[in-house]
């Protein structure tokens, strides 16, 4: 493709032209390359060099030395590097050379570890005496004996190692006595809470492994993160091997900062990005160009595909263009066709949410277009690299909505440009998480006294207290040095790695008599999209909602059609249920760990005309609140303190400045909690009707909490002159997303800040 040419064509166009802020070319650059190693089995070389690989890349080369030479392995190169080949070719070469090895491979979706069973298949090809099978949640029971008896690789992810595996190792013994190899891919993913419990997972799978006399080695890939030996050290509890020199050749890459023309220049209105998003999609694909676009919401996904086809249908176009929806809720079987028509040419567009983000092989695509920002820089460089995976030249466009960040971004593109990526935190250590894993280690081999000294065993020295804890609640017992599983519970069975056991609303179709499954979704979207009178819309068909039964998990709908789409509008509420420790901050600031409840419920719905996106009516939402009991720490800031009478000042504009203090502790308390920021919550109360005090709210998002709130209340003070020098520190004038965010005022959170650290009142100029 030669992009020069194509984007002179395209810009052509003054509304393109005008409206492009910012142009950065990625340069080409060529391949380093490795002879395969001498010692490689032939049969692995001959079916290599059948699929027209030759040699490695340097970093494939440099991964089977450190393989070889048993070394644990971080593998940190971009998108489209080779990854795959950096732990498949040792693998499945120690697997052709002795026949009792066995592997496991971990991947965080379903749809990951079919990808990487048809790329085994591919690899192998005909006669390569290696059975890889897929375990999780899907694999019917007819495979499964078939998968502990004879598989050699087998390919599952952490919440079936969890729930399924681990507990009943019995039945996987002879896989467990000669497991040589664990490979954790997309290893960025594991952040947050479900890095933590995932890191405990593997503790209970080295546990059981070494019960076997196995002690497997650990090979991780992971593509844009700013600590890849830090995460994955973490992560598996022991030291690795980083490698992180990109030997894979990369196509020129153009990127491409577009924001949509003024529509109102007084009220600064622009055209939406579902509008501009979809002209630069249709000027790809009208020039042959395959291209993937991101939105960020099931109904935007489907409403630009829709747009797309439409467009495409009546232009009149000499061949067939086909564009699909990809998104979360889409049958198994519909997500494998989209991608085998991908990766086969019969789709040349797909319009996707961040399901096709990670690595799932896709075939070649030339242009990305990413429909507003997607949260994280990580994110955008994941989505923009979906395009020219196969070294050839691409495009990435930037296509910015109306929110402060998107703008603030237009503003300054030197400064996304320059914008290192998110490191990755978790807390293996994190006391109720690790309760509740002890729970599931205990019941999986009771656990020896002498494993729980500081330095011994698998989960660090605080697990004695844990079971101390679990003693005192009855469910183990401690006798002749060990500790016994003592209740009639599964534990697996409840606790889940993401916080929330999978609990989907099935969708099915009862137009014409039919009652047909056309879909799943989780009950908590389900609410917000596909209450009664709602518009759902499923590859591009339109159906209308009778009703949504929550208790019986089932919605009926029927097809129809209409001319707008609906959209739930969600308020959240918190409330207080009881009070716990109150700690006094030298700062200032009071700080209060209670009990809240969290309460979300979709009590409306917009009518959205099509195309236009015009409001033409409302409806109402009859369904009940969906609640999270969870922990929190309330900040408060009282009239007689420095900080509280900082807001009695009629110029301080209060809402502003705790909108700017939140902004900044959801960036910077992750880094002192070892947590991701969409661990915590946060509101900003000018008053709050359970303290009567200005302040903020800071709550943990997930049911019962897991210690976050309580972290947070010992390292305020140490939190807050971390903050105080980050939005000093910030070059920016009035704000910008990397310090107080939108809505937030920089000098007058800065003022109050010195207020806090100082008791004097300052400048931030």
């Amino acid at each position: 493709m030669d992009v020069d040419a194509l984007l002179t064509h395209i810009l052509q166009d003054g509304a393109f032209q005008d409206a492009v802020v910012e142009q950065r070319v990625l340069p080409e650059t060529p391949g380093a390359y490795a002879p395969f190693p001498q010692d490689m089995d032939p049969r692995l070389r001959a079916a290599l060099e059948k699929r027209g690989i030759r040699s490695f890349y340097t970093h494939q080369g440099e991964v089977w030395g450190h393989v070889a030479s048993g070394c644990h392995v971080a593998v940190l190169t971009p998108t489209a590097s080779g990854k795959t080949l950096c732990y498949n070719a040792p693998i499945l070469h120690c697997l052709l050379e002795d026949p009792s090895v066995r592997a496991l491979y971990l991947f965080p979706t379903k749809a990951l570890s079919q990808d990487q069973q048809a790329e085994l298949q591919a690899t192998a090809g005909e006669g390569f005496p290696l059975k890889a099978f897929v375990y999780d949640g899907d694999t019917p029971n007819s495979l499964r004996i078939a998968a502990r008896n004879t598989g050699r690789i087998i390919i599952s992810n952490p919440d079936m190692l969890h729930a399924g595996v681990l507990p009943n190792h019995p039945r996987w013994a002879a896989f467990f006595s000669h497991l040589r190899f664990v490979v954790i891919d997309e290893a960025h993913t594991y952040r947050g809470v479900f890095g933590s419990h995932t890191a405990n997972v593997i503790r209970r799978l080295k546990r059981i492994a070494a019960f076997y006399g196995s002690h497997p080695q650990f090979i991780l890939c992971s593509a844009t993160i700013a600590n890849p030996q830090e995460l994955a050290e973490t992560l598996i509890g022991e030291p690795v091997v980083l490698v992180d020199t990109n030997g894979a050749p990369r196509g020129e890459k153009r990127v491409i900062l577009y924001n949509p023309p003024v529509l109102d220049p007084a009220q600064g209105i622009r055209r939406s990005v579902v509008s501009e998003s979809r002209r630069w999609m249709l000027a790809f694909l009208r020039r042959g160009v395959k291209t993937i676009l991101f939105a960020h919401s099931r109904i935007k996904t489907e409403l630009i595909a829709a747009y797309v086809n439409e467009e495409l249908a009546g232009g009149g176009a000499s061949r067939r263009i086909r564009v699909e929806a990809y998104r979360s809720g889409l049958l198994p079987h519909e997500r494998r066709e989209i991608e085998r028509g991908l990766r086969e040419g019969a789709v040349q567009g797909v319009v996707s949410t961040n399901a096709l983000e990670l690595g799932i092989d896709i075939g070649d695509l030339d242009a990305a277009v990413v429909a507003g920002f997607p949260g994280s820089f990580h994110a955008f460089w994941q989505q923009s690299g979906r395009a020219g995976r196969r070294r050839a030249a691409s495009i990435a466009v930037f296509v910015a909505s109306a929110a402060p960040l998107d703008q603030f971004i237009m503003r300054n593109p030197g400064w996304f440009f320059q914008k290192s990526v998110e490191e990755g935190r978790l807390d293996p250590d994190n006391p109720y998480i690790l309760a509740d894993q002890v729970k599931c280690a205990a019941f999986e081999l009771p656990f020896q006294d002498e494993a729980l000294a500081p330095g011994a065993g698998y989960f660090g020295g605080g697990c004695g207290d844990v079971l101390d804890f679990l003693e005192a609640e009855g469910v183990v017992r401690h006798t002749q040095g060990r500790w016994y599983w003592a209740d009639r519970s599964y534990p697996a069975e409840g606790v889940s790695l993401r916080s929330a056991a999978p609990d989907n609303v099935v969708i099915l179709d009862r137009s014409s008599g039919r009652n047909a499954v056309i879909g799943e979704m989780d009950r908590r979207s389900a609410k917000e999209l596909i209450f009664k009178n709602a518009v759902y819309i499923h590859r591009g068909r339109q159906y209308l909602v009778e009703s949504l039964d929550i208790p019986n998990r089932k919605c009926l709908v029927r097809e129809a059609e209409v001319n707008y789409f609906t959209d739930g509008l969600v308020k959240t509420d918190i409330t207080v249920l009881s009070e716990d420790e109150s700690y006094s901050y030298r700062v200032g600031a009071k700080g209060v760990l209670a009990d809240v409840l969290v309460r979300s419920q979709a009590v409306k719905f917009k009518k959205i005309r099509f195309h236009t996106h015009e409001n033409i009516g409302y409806g109402d939402i009859d369904l009940p609140e969906e609640e999270m009991q969870t922990r929190a720490l309330a900040l408060l800031f009282a009239p007689h303190t420095p900080a509280g009478a900082f807001f009695q000042n009629p110029d301080a504009d209060p809402i502003s400045v705790l909108a700017g203090l939140g902004t900044l502790l959801k960036h910077l308390a992750p880094v002192f909690l070892l947590c991701d920021s969409r661990d915590l919550g946060i509101a900003e109360r000018l008053r709050d009707p359970h303290f009567a005090l200005p302040g903020l709210v800071i709550y943990d998002q997930y049911p019962g909490g897991t210690g976050l709130a309580e972290a947070l209340a010992r390292r305020i003070d140490a939190l807050f002159p971390a903050v105080y020098q980050s939005l000093a520190g910030c070059p920016c004038g009035a704000g910008c997303p990397s310090c107080v965010g939108p809505g937030g005022n920089k000098a007058g959170t800065f003022r109050f800040l010195q207020t806090l650290i100082t008791g004097n009142k300052g400048s931030a100029d």
